[in-house]
């Protein structure tokens, strides 16, 4: 596990336990005392954050989902928190497996890459193919799969892209085809974005045709 850094909050004995077993061999383990400092080796490739939970850090514990970092909670409370469990998906319980714990890591970091390889920039927006969504910011909006590729299909060019290709290469129309679909589906979209977002400048077009 090349490049990886663990950023561990809450326990200051759990790190040199992982050190002193090598469970993770040239991994940077880093530990930290103070919430603020949490976060990830910009120089890191991978990047996970192992988060002991207790009752006085809860609060603390959900902003950090805001930065949509790969995190697995430690839980240390006899009794189950359902607002954690709503938040998070990755979590074990304490006391653990240490064989386990590695499990569920490696686990975590494969979902990470899988997620990461299925998204793709779109302007000020993020578009994730696999959870057929859009986010901004904190904002995410849910797509269907039809308007998901029409999206992708923007990212593929940097010019204006006419109604005639669109037709044929999202809806395998011809371009003597008379429809309203394009029409349609960009109206939908925008009104979409709008309600969402607060992007009444969402796909714009010319005479040339529709860009972002």
């Amino acid at each position: 596990m090349k490049n990886l850094t663990i950023s561990i909050f809450g326990s200051k004995v759990f790190p040199e336990i992982i050190k002193e077993i090598d469970l993770f061999s040239n991994a940077k383990i880093v530990f930290h005392e103070n919430h603020e400092d949490i976060a990830l080796d910009e120089n890191s490739k991978d990047g996970i954050i192992v988060y002991f939970l207790d009752k006085k850090n809860i609060d603390n514990c959900l902003n950090l989902k805001k930065k949509d970092l790969p995190i697995l909670i430690v839980n240390n409370n006899s009794q189950s928190l359902q607002e954690i469990n709503n938040n998070f998906k990755h979590q074990i319980n304490a006391p653990f497996n240490i064989v386990n714990f590695k499990k569920k890591i490696i686990a975590i970091l494969a979902s990470e890459k899988f997620k990461n390889s299925s998204l793709i920039k779109l302007g000020k927006y993020t578009i994730n193919k696999n959870e057929r969504k859009i986010t901004r910011n904190d904002l995410e909006l849910k797509l269907t799969e039809k308007e998901i590729n029409f999206l992708i299909l923007f990212t593929h060019y940097t010019k204006p892209i006419n109604k005639n290709f669109i037709l044929k290469n999202l809806w395998k129309y011809s371009a003597e085809t008379n429809t309203h679909t394009v029409e349609t589906h960009i109206h939908r979209l925008r009104r979409k974005i709008l309600d969402k977002f607060k992007d009444n400048n969402f796909i714009k077009n010319n005479s040339e045709g529709y860009y972002i």
